[in-house]
């Protein structure tokens, strides 16, 4: 399977913001583009002129990484919202937001969405009961999320039950720290996506 391998924190410098792809270092001193905030590369400092294409181009790539998600399963979410009822670009989102990676990082399972990913690829999570370890499976109302009790001793469970009064869980998903449970009760809507990225661009950037 295509993915990434590349330093993540020359894709935050490129998109010239913080895309948290690193968990806490991304909220400490030692995060590069605190340090550098300009985009990597030999000409990284020059001045340039964003054309109206590049800024919708830049914004699309920045919630794919964000997200995780590779180009070609980018498109095709892109494809399904816009073929749902409302706003292209909204739709985008609450797709991209109930994939089950983003769930377990949302509630604070997992310092990152690569780490998230890890975690449900290796078996620890499950849906409904059932064993879910395909990151990009997408929750529903009423679903519930949970770490297999085989798994709740491993120290990324123990440390984020210790931790679980440090982060702001969205108000669409509960969470039950005592039993590493997630309770997901709604979709979430646009006022409760908290993500950096002006979807107007990208619906621009596909419409062409």
């Amino acid at each position: 399977m295509a993915r990434y391998t590349g330093a993540d924190c020359k894709r935050c410098r490129r998109e010239k913001t913080k895309l948290f792809l690193k968990g806490a270092k991304c909220e400490s001193a030692k995060c590069p583009i605190e340090i550098r905030p300009y985009p990597p590369g030999e000409h990284g400092r020059g001045r340039s002129k964003d054309s109206e294409y590049l800024l919708q181009m830049r914004e699309k790539q920045k919630c794919a990484r964000i997200y995780g998600v590779l180009e070609k399963q980018f498109r095709g979410y892109y494809e399904e919202a816009s073929r749902k009822q409302g706003k292209t670009g909204e739709n985008l989102l609450r797709i991209l937001e109930t994939r089950l990676d983003n769930v377990v990082y949302r509630a604070g399972f997992a310092k990152s969405r690569d780490h998230a990913r890890q975690l449900v690829r290796h078996g620890h999570i499950t849906l409904n009961g059932h064993k879910a370890d395909i990151p990009s499976m997408r929750v529903s109302e009423s679903d519930i999320v949970e770490v297999r009790k085989s798994s709740l001793e491993l120290t990324p469970f123990v440390v984020a039950r210790a931790e679980s009064g440090d982060r702001t869980v969205p108000a669409w998903i509960e969470v039950v720290p005592s039993k590493m449970r997630i309770l997901v009760h709604a979709l979430p809507q646009r006022g409760a996506i908290d993500t950096l990225v002006q979807e107007q661009l990208i619906v621009e950037f596909y419409s062409k």
